[in-house]
């Protein structure tokens, strides 16, 4: 989406984000931002899929330019 011009951020589990940002340089988008959730995904309860997932919105929004307001 960012080599297309639209602004995106990417969602990785702490466990992963050396590989992102390694990924992300190798396809030319070294600055490309990230929300960091935790590790692991697959084990993770309804609950803390949940709380990951608001974790990602609410660090994805400055980095979009948005804030919390609206």
């Amino acid at each position: 989406m960012e080599l297309a011009g639209t602004p995106a951020v990417g969602v990785m589990t702490d466990a992963f984000v050396d590989a992102a940002e390694l990924m992300a340089r190798a396809l030319g988008l070294a600055d490309c931002p990230l929300a960091v959730i935790t590790h692991p995904v697959s084990s993770a309860s309804g609950a803390e899929l949940a709380d990951r997932a608001l974790s990602a919105v609410i660090q994805a929004e400055p980095l979009l330019g948005k804030d919390s307001d609206g």
